[in-house]
């Protein structure tokens, strides 16, 4: 398997600087600077007064390295906003041109690449937070995962790629990467095989994946990957942005089988050229073990490794408090074999802890992080940094929250809820329990700020459904309809998702009034 060195993405950053200068003198507009700037993971930030930069973490794997790496320029350039995506990646953001290029470039001596972090390029490779480390997997995937975002890095460069080309993997039927409706997704068996799935996507015209293959070995995937990039530069409508993404090409072949038909082609091309794309790759040992301490806390989780504890820290929309992220890096570069991991709905894990490390990690993150099951939510960045949100979901998030703290309502009377600033669902607001999505809503003839509600969306393989679209709701009233529905959740003595298994239309009722 052919592999980039990170070093050699170094000669390509000139190119950027030059591009960057050129958009702070006022000589390159912003839409021309974001059709370039997206291939080195940085974008201008809504008003085009500071740029984001997105560090890729192949996997949702933050090793020590690169947490001190990332910490040390938080600290050197004092940035003020972090967020870890739903893409498994940390991004910097409010940052001036110099301070991007100086990490940019620093990033890559760690191994952190930001190359390929937007635009039309694949993103970086998704992988169950927990793999390895959970109880309940069906085998450890996250080696593979990394061996399929190396491979990637290799078509950075390639012709006719989709507007995007995401690639999950999952560990079991928890399903936490969408594997099953990604681009391109893994999905792990007890056998210790794949099933593939392939073009599906959320957003517009949102498509659950089609399967592609079943029960294939791991060290065949790479050829997977190739045949996936040949179907469509065949078959993909790399012409027209609007539906120059893989799902498209379901309705292209006339439907799911139409489609099974033409990767499969494909997928034979490629074992009938004779490049050899097996690959093998070492399993991780945790050779450490626990020391006799334990920890009994809502948010620590005993792992697979007898005596060996997960701290799980979910910051509030998934923007942690920048001194606590330096803190806790400082802290666990003295634990052993101890890492981060990054998942899906915003929240980090840290693992191979004993007890008493445990411990000094939930008192690091206690007062920046999710109380509750709600509180656990997830929203994208949002509008007021987002050049192409609609709406601040960020704000949305806080005053929610807000609300249902202040009427007191208990935990698990709401779920986890799902946030999109805009319709590119980057907060996966169409398979939430309960999603939103950033629009408006005329009110005597004028635009008010709302967001579209959606309900009873499911994530899980083998139960994937997107959630019915129930209308717009003013954003205004938003607090209060979920403060409304938490009472009445509670008052009827059962928990959320007990409360809406037996009347999927229960919501609907409660929300009535504030659509």
């Amino acid at each position: 398997m052919n592999t980039v060195n990170p070093q050699t993405w170094k000669q390509d950053l000139a190119a950027f600087k030059e591009k960057t200068e050129a958009f702070y003198a006022g000589e390159l507009d912003k839409g021309s600077y974001k059709g370039f700037s997206g291939l080195y993971g940085s974008y201008a930030q809504k008003g085009g007064k500071a740029n984001m930069l997105r560090l890729r973490m192949t996997a949702g794997c933050v090793t020590k390295e690169k947490m001190a790496f990332t910490a040390a320029a938080v600290r050197k350039h004092g940035i003020s906003r972090i967020h870890f995506t739903t893409c498994q990646t940390i991004q910097l953001h409010d940052l001036a041109p110099m301070e991007v290029y100086d990490i940019m470039e620093g990033a890559l001596d760690v191994g952190i690449v930001t190359m390929g972090g937007g635009g039309d390029y694949p993103r970086n490779v998704m992988c169950s937070p927990l793999s390895g480390v959970e109880k309940e997997e069906y085998f450890d995937v996250m080696p593979w995962a990394a061996a399929a975002g190396e491979y990637l890095m290799n078509f950075i460069k390639a012709e006719k790629m989709p507007r995007k080309l995401k690639v999950g993997f999952s560990n079991s039927p928890a399903n936490l990467t969408h594997a099953t409706y990604r681009d391109l997704g893994f999905v792990a068996r007890e056998d210790k095989t794949f099933d593939v799935y392939s073009a599906g996507g959320l957003g517009n015209s949102p498509r659950f994946g089609v399967k592609v293959a079943e029960s294939i070995a791991p060290e065949k995937i790479l050829y997977y990957i190739k045949a996936m990039w040949l179907t469509f530069r065949a078959y993909g409508n790399y012409q027209n942005r609007a539906k120059a993404r893989t799902r498209y090409m379901q309705e292209v072949l006339g439907g799911p089988e139409g489609y099974v038909k033409a990767y499969n082609e494909k997928l034979e091309e490629v074992f009938a050229c004779k490049e050899d794309l097996d690959i093998s790759v070492s399993p991780v040992v945790i050779s450490k073990k626990g020391d006799g301490s334990t920890i009994t806390d809502r948010r620590a989780k005993e792992q697979k490794q007898e005596g060996l504890y997960t701290v799980e820290w979910h910051p509030i929309g998934g923007q942690p408090a920048p001194e606590v992220f330096c803190a806790l890096s400082d802290a666990i570069q003295e634990m052993d074999e101890v890492q981060m991991r990054l998942a899906p709905d915003e929240t980090a894990y840290i693992i191979n802890l004993t007890g008493d490390e445990a411990k000094k990690v939930l008192e690091l993150t206690a007062g920046n992080t999710a109380k509750t099951l709600f509180e656990n939510s997830v929203s994208c960045i949002g509008a007021s940094i987002c050049q192409v949100g609609v709406r601040d979901s960020q704000a949305l998030l806080a005053a929610c929250i807000k609300a249902v703290r202040e009427a007191e309502i208990p935990d698990g009377a709401l779920p986890q809820i799902h946030i999109s600033g805009c319709p590119s669902s980057c907060g996966t607001h169409q398979t939430g329990e309960i999603g939103f999505r950033g629009g408006m809503k005329m009110i005597d003839k004028k635009p008010q700020s709302a967001f579209i509600l959606y309900v009873n969306g499911d994530s899980r393989e083998g139960h994937e459904k997107m959630g019915r679209e129930l209308g717009a709701m003013l954003e205004t009233k938003i607090p209060e309809f979920l403060v409304s529905l938490g009472k009445t959740v509670a008052e009827s003595g059962k928990d959320f998702a007990t409360w809406n298994t037996e009347d999927e239309t229960a919501i609907d009722k409660v929300a009535a009034q504030y659509l």
